[in-house]
């Protein structure tokens, strides 16, 4: 489990401040802005971002405190969940994208003034069944994206023309202005409204792309999908995304995978919990059954003398884990089956068996459910 104290480098007794301004600083260093896109910094932003996003928050930080992580998951009083790489940018922009300089500190990479924007990003949602989860697959996907205009090159100017430096903003693409208050002088910096943040304009536009210099097409993309993922986690294409203004880079394309439930199975990580129901003689007598796995089946035995309610575990039978060696376990909860309709000669042997055993014995009754829960919850 995560330390979010230990990954922001605070104290458990941090002020708000103290968070904040740690947080401010390691994300300045593992910005993926500021790391050419490294796998290893985005995690990094990705993980302070998710600690950020929680000790921020008195609500999700008392929860934190008392429960550790488990307190902020499913319905518990955060309602919180991991962080994707959009969320953590949102994060960042929302409560540091308007200090003065923000922009000239990642060099623009984002929209800023001075040069063509590089293409935005596409998220896209994959649909998935469990089978294909337990054994990684390989997906073609539709999508439009834009793409380099084919007569003008992308440059957005009519073949034979070529454009011009801003005269609003002198090419800087962006304009300042200047204002006075009882407070002093405040600068403010906008994308300039004349070339929208380019500086540059075009005087005779391309006719096929109208001085964009894009145009929206249909591109089929190979996506392969490792075994183990879950709904809500995602994978990042880079450069596959749609086309920049003016030759600018291409973004990303996030797909999202999007899980389907599947009746035969709860999911819990790689784990997977199934209940079979058995008859009673399975139950007393012992037996060897077959249990559904993901994509086959295994057997299972059934000592004698089970109880209706046992749990069994088939290491090994769950889900693989994502990059990573191994997989998870399938947990089978027997249960006893009783049958809508008996025949004659079934109901004379079970009213036989009612006259032999009454009851439960007081030998017999073991502990209850509420017990066990009690002795696990110690354990």
């Amino acid at each position: 489990m995560a330390d979010y104290y230990a990954t922001l480098g605070v104290a458990r007794t941090a002020s708000d401040d103290e968070i904040k301004k740690a947080y401010r600083k390691l994300a300045m260093t593992y910005h993926p802005d500021r790391n050419n896109g490294a796998k290893e910094a985005e995690e990094r932003f990705k993980d302070i971002t998710e600690a950020y996003d929680v000790l921020r928050d008195a609500q999700k930080r008392a929860a934190y405190d008392r429960y550790g992580e488990a307190g902020l998951r499913g319905g518990g009083p955060a309602g919180f969940h991991h962080v994707d790489l959009s969320e953590a940018l949102g994060i960042f922009m929302r409560d540091f994208g308007g200090f003065t300089g923000f922009e000239e500190m990642f060099g623009a990479a984002r929209g800023g003034g001075g040069g063509p924007r590089p293409g935005a990003d596409v998220k896209m949602t994959v649909p998935l069944t469990l089978t294909e989860v337990a054994s990684g697959v390989d997906k073609k996907i539709n999508i439009k994206i834009l793409d380099p205009c084919d007569r003008c090159e992308g440059s957005g100017a009519e073949p034979g023309t070529s454009s011009q430096v801003c005269p609003t903003c002198s090419g800087s693409g962006e304009v300042r202005r200047a204002q006075r208050s009882f407070f002093g002088q405040f600068v403010t910096v906008a994308p300039c409204p004349n070339c929208r943040g380019e500086g540059r304009i075009i005087a005779t536009p391309c006719k096929k792309c109208r001085g964009e210099g894009r145009l929206r097409a249909d591109h089929e993309l190979n996506v392969q999908i490792p075994a183990g993922v879950a709904t809500g986690q995602y994978m990042t294409l880079r450069g596959v995304g749609n086309a920049g203004s003016r030759g600018a880079p291409r973004g990303d394309v996030h797909v999202l995978f999007e899980v389907a439930e599947d009746p035969r199975f709860e999911r819990d990580g790689e784990d997977l919990y199934t209940e079979l129901l058995v008859t009673y003689p399975q139950l007393l007598l012992g037996a060897e059954v077959s249990v559904p796995t993901v994509t086959s089946h295994a057997t299972l035995t059934i000592p004698p003398g089970t109880q209706s309610g046992h749990v069994f575990h088939l290491r090994n039978k769950g889900l693989p884990r994502v990059n990573a060696g191994g997989s998870g376990d399938l947990h089978v909860r027997v249960q006893l089956w009783t049958p809508d309709r008996v025949t004659e000669e079934e109901r004379a042997l079970v009213a036989r068996l009612a006259e032999i055993q009454p009851g439960v014995p007081a030998d017999g009754r073991g502990k209850g459910f509420w017990a066990k829960m009690k002795e696990a919850l110690r354990a």
